[in-house]
């Protein structure tokens, strides 16, 4: 096993170097030999945190891990261009939960894009390309009129055409990585730039084409994290809510009003702070929860009930660990990682209500 790159992953009060190689050789020795990286060895895979995992990877130089990870689900891309929801310790013959979410779906373009800033791969961009081009058209074929993204496709096919916010951010910020796929390859993609303009414009300025998942701390943050609210907008939206979600010194909870506080939405809001130019407050989140770091492993649990002091559930999950690197890289300055959640070359879409 290599030593992971960790020079930009130290960060007062949240890794040292050896720490963060420590967690870096914990997710590496979740992932399976073929690449799949599930939650840990005999839980489930899900491509969404399959990806962030791999991300944390290449965030750490771990590039040859990360290349497998992607490399895992071109060779399981279903037909139309989907994964399932749920693979048994990534084992894709052993498929435990058939729907097909579209932001599950959509963010390989995320990690791909993520792969190619870190590396500088041609060859593995254009490799992946078939791959994201046909997630991307089957995600869009959930879009609604109103520019939101229905949430998944059932195995029997039928569209479920109810919208999550969280969801949909997600896939605004996979659809901006996927036009900048396509804008290096010199391939355009018109109604893609209609599509993530739409999807936008439903983010910003319609949250009544959402299910209600107000009591979410995702459904607050996630707008911000996946590019959709800027600026302003987005540092007025994290105010609103601020005392609602975080607990000072624990981290933020999952959902109110739940004494429950998790790492992986802890560290996704650091980064979602990083965005809008608040580091100081990011730093103290990131500090708040290492609370949650298991010395044996550097991997972390999911959360914590704090009415009742106890570790819940009982997991030491691989992409807790990926959402504290990336965070940890976008406070440390690393490059691909600044420009993926940064949105430095991403485009914003074709939406007819922003002049960015």
């Amino acid at each position: 096993m290599t030593t992971p790159r960790t020079e930009h992953l130290v960060l007062t009060g949240v890794l040292t170097a050896e720490e963060a190689a420590q967690t870096v050789r914990g997710i590496l020795a979740v992932q399976r030999p073929d690449g799949a990286i599930p939650w840990f060895r005999g839980h489930h895979l899900d491509p969404w945190d399959h990806t962030e995992a791999a991300m944390a990877l290449d965030a750490a130089g771990e590039h040859e891990a990360a290349a497998r990870a992607y490399e895992w689900l071109a060779r399981h891309q279903n037909e139309d261009g989907s994964w399932y929801a749920a693979y048994a310790d990534g084992d894709a013959a052993e498929v435990t939960d058939r729907g097909r979410e579209t932001n599950f779906c959509a963010y390989i373009a995320v990690g791909v894009w993520h792969h190619y800033l870190a590396t500088g791969d041609d060859t593995f961009l254009d490799r992946m390309w078939p791959s994201v081009f046909a997630a991307v058209e089957f995600v869009l074929e959930l879009q609604r009129p109103g520019g939101q993204i229905g949430w998944k496709r059932e195995d029997d096919g039928r569209a479920v055409e109810d919208a999550l916010l969280t969801g949909s951010s997600s896939v605004h910020h996979a659809l901006r990585c996927a036009l900048a796929i396509a804008e290096e390859r010199e391939e355009p993609q018109p109604d893609w730039e209609l599509a993530v303009g739409a999807l936008r414009h439903a983010i910003r300025r319609h949250p009544e084409r959402f299910l209600d998942k107000d009591r979410y701390s995702m459904d607050w943050y996630y707008p911000v994290l996946g590019g959709a609210l800027t600026g302003a907008e987005a540092k007025e939206r994290i105010e609103r809510d601020w005392d609602r979600f975080v607990v000072p010194d624990l981290g933020v909870r999952c959902v109110v009003p739940n004494p429950w506080v998790t790492g992986g939405e802890s560290a996704e809001l650091a980064l979602a702070l990083w965005v809008v130019g608040e580091s100081d407050r990011a730093l103290e989140i990131l500090q708040s929860i290492q609370h949650l770091r298991d010395p044996a492993t550097g991997l972390y649990w999911t959360g914590y009930v704090f009415d009742s002091r106890a570790i819940w559930p009982e997991e030491l999950t691989s992409w807790t660990a990926g959402s504290l690197l990336l965070a940890v890289a976008a406070l440390g300055g690393d490059e691909a990682t600044c420009a993926v959640f940064g949105g430095d070359r991403l485009p914003f879409g074709l939406d007819p209500d922003c002049c960015q």
